[in-house]
């Protein structure tokens, strides 16, 4: 198996752990945004680090680009765990007011303590985390209806922190995500790089391509085939496959030599947007 490695830690990154540190004594609820598609992969291993008794949210974005099956079995799964997971897609906003709805059920007992107190009209407090690229961004316009967040398609861009009020007695806190300084596990960095959550010049695309197609053709063969239009054999190296995809896509330089690069662009550009089809790359605990 080839060996996949990344290191990526912006120094602002360092900065944003302090102030969630900070933030995080003024919050009643935390909603983690994980990637449907890698919901082990794209949690946080420094948050339950920093959460103490917070209460927890797991909001599955990205869906439509995830096996449903799977998806399902991730749900079941954290519902296992005693973790309240809410299904959304920010692109669309499928699931938000669900997602809303899971919050105020889940603040109740926090609005109950404060009336005990004497604390009326106080506005539940809630923070929004996640890796970079995941949607936290998407996800607050949503709930505001307004582009009041800076967001970009590219991991690590989001500006600041800041207080939104939200209409429905809720005030959220934006908050950059937070990616951990080392990659360990070969398959969380593969499993980051190949859906974007760390920019494409800190990796080799093309063993991250390599190792996709390797999963695609041992899990969904036929996405390949469907897609590419192109024969899987079972002596064919992955080096293959990407030059099959090459040629019956029109990846070619002079003399009918296929161009890896602009291949390995396509399969990228493919898998993140849906083009291949719906795919998860973290299997749940089925333990």
């Amino acid at each position: 198996m080839m060996e996949f490695k990344i290191q990526w830690f912006p120094g602002h990154m360092t900065k944003a752990r302090r102030m969630m540190e900070e933030q995080l004594k003024l919050v009643d609820i935390v909603i983690e945004i994980l990637d449907a598609r890698i919901p082990r992969s794209s949690t946080n291993p420094m948050l339950n680090e920093l959460l103490g008794n917070k209460i927890k949210i797991i909001a599955l974005n990205k869906i439509d680009l995830a096996d449903n099956e799977q998806t399902d079995l991730w749900l079941e799964t954290f519902k296992r765990n005693s973790l309240t997971c809410v299904k959304i897609d920010c692109a669309t906003g499928r699931g938000v007011k669900q997602m809303i709805a899971a919050v105020q059920l889940a603040a109740k007992p926090v609005t109950e303590k404060w009336l005990k107190k004497g604390v009326k009209n106080r506005p539940i407090r809630v923070m929004i985390v996640g890796i970079p690229n995941v949607g936290k961004s998407t996800l607050i316009n949503r709930i505001v209806g307004k582009n009041k967040v800076f967001a970009a398609n590219r991991p690590g861009v989001t500006r600041g922190q800041q207080w939104i009020t939200i209409a429905k007695g809720l005030e959220l806190l934006d908050t950059p995500g937070v990616l951990w300084p080392k990659f360990e596990n070969e398959h969380i960095g593969f499993s980051l790089a190949i859906t974007g959550a760390v920019k494409d010049d800190v990796f080799d695309n093309e063993a991250a391509v390599l190792l996709l197609l390797n999963f695609l053709r041992e899990k969904y063969p036929q996405a390949l085939i469907d897609k590419y239009r192109i024969q899987i054999e079972v002596t064919d190296f992955t080096e293959t496959l990407l030059e099959k995809i090459a040629i019956a896509r029109g990846c070619v330089r002079a003399g009918g030599r296929p161009d890896l690069d602009k291949a390995i662009k396509l399969v990228l550009r493919d898998f993140r947007t849906g083009g291949l089809g719906r795919f998860t790359l973290d299997s749940p605990d089925r333990n």
